[in-house]
């Protein structure tokens, strides 16, 4: 059953200086509006397959009491539904989701639903199966495209009385790297359509082209918010990862911060405002909103250097008026349990807080 209250109109924050007011914008002037600067992180629980998780209302508490107020939900759609049937869905594996919608309007906090699993398509996956979505079968690449804008249109019908506000839709999880943008950005108009259909005032998140790093100017005028990411240099936030092919990284080198890459070139804070900010000016100049969807860095990185790279980050977003959505609040990449070897952690709830992290945060 759907959640919440219908509204005919999109809700969505204007934040000028010293002010803050609630407007409710219709559809066809979509493309104009401002959303709020959504700060907060990724909940994982459901990135893999695993139907009987749930999320921790813990999360959503803590993250209300310090100051955040946005969640990103990467999920697998195999949670619902089934490789060999892609067009399945068993609503009652749906309860988990249900329940994280009731936390975020408990604790104030907006819901950012991503499929960070689609059918036909994963990022990073070893399985040849999951390129589908973007292969080179019109068949089968047809079929995982009907099949995604299925679930979506599902998702838009199930949760369309909950308001904008506190409930909006990311689309895919950082699409393959590609030539041009044109097919991606066809996916994304097919997707938008089918939740349209039976929602059309739904807010919206398209990741950008190549892993969510590049702006996507076929959709300026769509109204869609573009999600970036804050991953560079990958030789700092993916140090000693394994799953980053060595080629990926600008040095192998242990990080510092600046940093001097293979090439004897610096990237500091002016080369991250030119590769995260400058990039996306095409489309921020002409009214598009872009949030830094997932972001941070790996525990093997020194913990001084992440935080004096995260101070420059989130500077730059500030200033761009960007939010953001740190890459986890427990693990590798969080503040929670993140086990890290050289951070002295406080005892918080019987886990390991990165306090100094948190005030970093909270000040970004």
């Amino acid at each position: 059953m759907p959640i919440g209250r219908r509204l005919t109109t999109c809700p969505i924050l204007v934040t000028k200086p010293r002010q803050r007011a609630c407007l409710y914008i219709p559809t066809a002037i979509l493309a104009f509006v401002t959303i709020p600067r959504w700060r907060g992180f990724n909940l994982i629980d459901l990135i893999g397959r695993a139907p009987r998780r749930r999320f921790r209302e813990s999360d959503f508490e803590w993250i209300a009491a310090w100051g955040f107020n946005f969640v990103r939900l990467p999920l697998s759609f195999l949670n619902w539904s089934d490789k060999a049937d892609w067009f399945a869905i068993r609503e009652k594996n749906l309860r988990p989701i249900d329940e994280a919608l009731k936390f975020g309007q408990r604790y104030g906090i907006h819901v950012n639903i991503n499929f960070h699993e689609i059918p036909g398509y994963r990022v990073n996956s070893p399985e040849r199966a999951h390129l589908f979505l973007f292969g080179n079968d019109e068949d089968l690449s047809r079929r995982a495209l009907e099949a995604a804008a299925h679930h979506w249109s599902f998702f838009a019908t199930r949760y369309r009385d909950i308001p904008s506000s506190r409930l909006s839709f990311n689309l895919i999880n950082e699409p393959p790297v590609m030539v041009e943008t044109a097919r991606y950005e066809r996916v994304i108009q097919r997707l938008v359509s089918a939740i349209r259909e039976v929602d059309p005032d739904r807010l919206i998140f398209a990741d950008g082209a190549d892993l969510g790093q590049s702006p996507l100017l076929g959709l300026v005028d769509t109204g869609l918010v573009q999600s970036t990411r804050g991953y560079l240099p990958k030789a700092l936030s993916h140090y000693r990862a394994t799953w980053v092919p060595d080629a990926e990284f600008e040095s192998v080198a242990p990080p510092t911060w600046p940093l001097l890459d293979r090439n004897r070139n610096v990237w500091d804070r002016e080369r991250l405002r030119s590769e995260l900010i400058m990039r996306w000016r095409p489309v921020t100049e002409r009214g598009v909103n872009v949030h830094v969807g997932e972001w941070g860095a790996y525990c093997a990185t020194p913990h001084r250097v992440v935080l004096d790279w995260m101070r420059d980050v989130l500077s730059l977003w500030r200033e761009s008026g960007w939010g953001w959505a740190l890459w986890r609040l427990h693990g590798e990449f969080g503040i929670v349990d993140s086990q890290r070897r050289d951070v002295r952690d406080e005892r918080f709830h019987r886990r390991r807080l990165d306090r100094e992290m948190l005030e970093l945060l909270q000040a970004g």
